[in-house]
């Protein structure tokens, strides 16, 4: 309880100082000229970041996940590149849990001592993450495995943290948005944190994904080991490869491609065909083999698709690649991006973000992701604050997660120079999503007037 308290005392005292310094700044502007005015707001949002990460970067649970993927999100918020570098700092890794916590967590959901449950048990965790740690263990017959523990006391500090971060965020309209577009978002985000603290959600998730994949050899889901898994601890088959970075250094050039196409291919299968997203894009979570075999790892963050939706989302994609812009607006009108039509300011922003966004997917030559051509952020952050001053705009909540895993997957592709046919992958299965859709929807038709 002592704990609990002093968790909300601190996030109470980080929100009242926030949105103090939000107010102190609207007073003073009253005498500001107008430039003075935003250097001022600037200087507030920096010094506000770094405050939110000092305080959010020693809290697990959902304060340091829900400051993570506001993180990912700032770049759309029109926020200073010094707030930005700032909130960037906070990665989802926290401060150890001592082994005998870890132990007695273990043996009380197994209802069994360590040693007869495994062989071997590592006492140093591989990470600690803002809701769990992980441990490298052995089963009895020999297996190689992973063992996530969920951090106690985590599930109930969810709504509070929410609740306090999204007043730290909306005191200085942080998030620039309407109202109700801040609430769906929220909504969504703690939706996904109340999935990823089941991890027998989390199991079932790997196992759709793994079966999905079943018959591609270049992807590799770990098997879970039900007899030695409940909702908060969950053990899977360990998965041998590189990390990123190692990959990225000692990867032959072959095996970058490789890789890249892979990735990249699994993740446009996984959101037209699976109707399901790995939405944690951190590179921790992939690992690469010598010759580019691609590891997805932890499946607790899984963000489904409506297929009226998805296919809708495949259709703006679709326009753009044909520079078909009527389309493109009414396809957006159809996700709900675009409110309404008739507003040619918002529109035209719409239109040159999509074609920037869609650059890899144009006509014509193999496109490489972070290669010299590849100027995506620089337009985006140039176009940000026609798209802030929209009120015709809006970012569906949809999104939040879907745009969170492609821009975690485009930085990889990145990092790796993968150069492809982005265009035609991407074709190939959007079509083939837009097709099970009006089937779908004739055969409800159909039903229907039976």
């Amino acid at each position: 309880m002592a704990s609990k308290l002093s968790r909300m005392a601190q996030l109470g005292a980080l929100t009242t100082r926030v949105s103090s310094s939000y107010l102190g700044n609207k007073v003073a502007g009253i005498f500001q000229g107008e430039e003075t005015r935003k250097a001022s707001l600037d200087r507030t949002h920096q010094q506000n970041a770094e405050r939110i990460v000092a305080n959010l970067g020693s809290l697990k649970g959902a304060a340091m996940k829900v400051g993570q993927a506001i993180a990912q999100m700032a770049d759309g918020y029109g926020l200073p590149a010094e707030a930005m570098a700032a909130l960037g700092k906070l990665h989802d890794k926290a401060e150890p849990v001592p082994f005998e916590v870890v132990k007695r967590r273990i043996e009380s959901e197994l209802a069994g001592g360590l040693d007869t449950l495994f062989a071997s048990f590592d006492p140093e965790p591989l990470g600690t993450a803002s809701l769990g740690q992980a441990h490298g263990a052995r089963l009895p017959d020999g297996t190689d495995v992973v063992v996530k523990v969920l951090h106690e006391g985590i599930d109930g500090s969810v709504h509070a943290d929410l609740g306090a971060l999204r007043a730290m965020l909306t005191a200085g309209r942080v998030l620039r948005r309407p109202k109700e577009e801040v609430d769906a978002i929220f909504q969504e985000i703690e939706q996904r944190l109340a999935e990823e603290l089941d991890y027998r959600l989390e199991a079932a998730n790997l196992k759709e994904f793994r079966a999905f994949f079943h018959n591609d050899p270049n992807v590799t889901i770990p098997m879970v080991h039900d007899g030695w898994s409940t909702g908060r601890v969950l053990t899977m088959e360990r998965l041998v490869g590189r990390p990123l970075p190692v990959f990225v250094a000692t990867g032959t050039p072959a095996a970058k491609q490789h890789a890249g196409a892979t990735l990249g291919r699994a993740s446009m299968r996984m959101q037209y065909e699976l109707r399901a997203i790995h939405a944690d894009p951190h590179p921790g979570n992939y690992l690469f083999t010598p010759d580019g075999r691609v590891g997805i790892l932890d499946f607790g963050c899984v963000r489904r698709l409506d297929l009226d939706w998805i296919a809708s989302y495949g259709e703006c994609g679709l326009a753009v690649r044909n520079g078909d812009r009527e389309a493109l607006m009414e396809a957006s009108v159809r996700i709900r991006a675009l409110t309404h039509r008739g507003d040619k300011d918002a529109e035209d922003v719409l239109w040159e973000l999509c074609r920037a966004i869609g650059k890899p997917f144009a006509k014509g030559a193999p496109y490489t992701m972070g290669g010299e051509q590849d100027d995506i952020q620089d337009i985006i952050t140039g176009l940000v604050p026609r798209l802030l001053a929209s009120s015709s705009l809006r970012s569906p909540h949809e999104l939040v997660f879907l745009h969170r895993a492609l821009g975690g997957v485009y930085q990889i592709l990145k990092q790796l120079k993968a150069t492809a046919d982005w265009g035609g992958i991407f074709e190939d299965v959007a079509l083939r999503c837009v097709a099970d859709r009006d089937r779908a929807s004739r055969v409800s038709v159909a039903g229907t007037a039976r």
